[in-house]
């Protein structure tokens, strides 16, 4: 791909990346987190278990609280693909998609195995992050997608037919590449989202998800994001029922207080331009991150996932200081989280000094391997 040069990086403008990238990927997976407790569950059991605000904490999923879900796990290898395919561009090979395609596949292996093999060296660190080998209720597009070696493209998609939204909710470090033009980050976007789910619906909300995020990590407003990614849109074929989602969440801001109800009409059958509509009104409307994302989570839909792409939303925005101290301290894998955000920035910003074509730090390497 062409066409991705990054900017001049300044100190101050460094730590302003470094930031968004840290809020972009803890804000997502503590909404993924909020919203695992209750995900799929009714508005009415929501609100005889949690009280008549419906869930306004932290509770436990998964045996603890602050834990996530595949969504997390998935964005984690999404931003770990990323880096790779940065360092595999010093060997003259430059193809993001199969990159990323070779991270989702490491992704599967974590919810085949018991635990890492460390003798796959080129598996690099993060595949080699106990905790993330637990299964957290994935998808089944996600595991038929991913279970075997053929990538899907957009000329051959996996799942022709699946329309949900996950592959939009891990999809938020794209946007994250805040040097490439946002053409370029929808297109990428949404050829990784048909290696699982190949409806248009599915991988264009990837794409839109991803746009919205990129106009965020480079400082504009959220509704001036939105703007632009419509503006974006209107090429593409297919795009008119995502391009009328987002138009959906605009329009549902000027209709009176926020609440459930707006939520759940705004999500429509769950999927992905659903969901990728309701994030968008929650992140508009939310007065703060903890009220964006509480109501993005009481519904009787796919709260982890709305969740998730809220957070998301809310991270870029805002930087990693606006997010829930509180929710932060007992959010699982945060250390593997900002330890991975570092690379992504310090990658971004400061690549060619970790690596080029004739020298490289052998430290990174070993992390972030050339191989597969």
């Amino acid at each position: 791909m062409a066409g991705t040069a990054g900017p001049v990086w300044g100190r101050r403008e460094q730590q302003d990346f470094r930031s968004r990238v840290r809020g972009t990927l803890l804000g997502a997976a503590v909404g993924d987190a909020l919203g695992a407790p209750v995900d799929g569950l009714d508005l009415d059991t929501i609100r005889r278990t949690h009280g008549a605000e419906g869930l306004t904490d932290l509770a436990p999923a998964y045996g603890r609280r602050g834990a996530v879900t595949h969504h997390t796990q998935l964005t984690l290898f999404t931003v770990d693909g990323l880096i790779r395919a940065q360092v595999r561009r010093d060997t003259g090979a430059w193809h993001p998609p199969t990159d990323l395609h070779r991270a989702y596949l490491r992704w599967a292996t974590t919810q085949r195995d018991w635990g890492p093999d460390e003798r796959r060296k080129e598996d690099g660190w993060l595949a080699r992050e106990e905790w993330l080998y637990a299964r957290r209720d994935p998808a089944r597009p996600l595991l038929l997608g991913l279970g075997d070696a053929t990538m899907g493209t957009l000329d051959a998609p996996k799942n022709p037919g699946e329309a949900g939204p996950e592959a939009a909710a891990r999809s938020a470090p794209f946007g994250l590449l805040v040097g490439w033009d946002p053409q370029l980050v929808a297109q990428l976007a949404v050829e990784c989202a048909a290696q699982t789910h190949g409806h248009p619906v599915a991988y264009l909300a990837a794409g839109a998800y991803a746009v919205v995020v990129h106009a965020l990590a480079r400082g504009d407003s959220l509704d001036t994001a939105v703007q632009r990614t419509l503006a974006l849109l209107a090429a593409r074929p297919g795009h008119q029922p995502v391009t009328d989602a987002l138009q959906r969440a605009l329009g549902a801001v000027r209709q009176g207080m926020p609440g459930p109800d707006r939520v759940t009409e705004l999500l429509g059958n769950a999927t992905a331009e659903g969901l990728l509509s309701a994030a968008v009104y929650c992140a508009l409307v939310g007065e703060d991150v903890r009220h964006g994302l509480c109501l993005a989570v009481n519904h009787g839909g796919p709260s982890a996932a709305a969740g998730a792409l809220t957070g998301g939303l809310l991270g870029a925005l805002h930087g990693e200081t606006a997010l829930p101290p509180a929710w932060l301290a007992e959010l699982e894998g945060r250390p593997t989280i900002l330890e991975l955000a570092d690379d992504f920035a310090m990658e971004m910003t400061q690549g060619p000094a970790l690596h080029t074509p004739a020298t490289s730090s052998p430290a990174w390497l070993t992390r972030y391997p050339r191989g597969a």
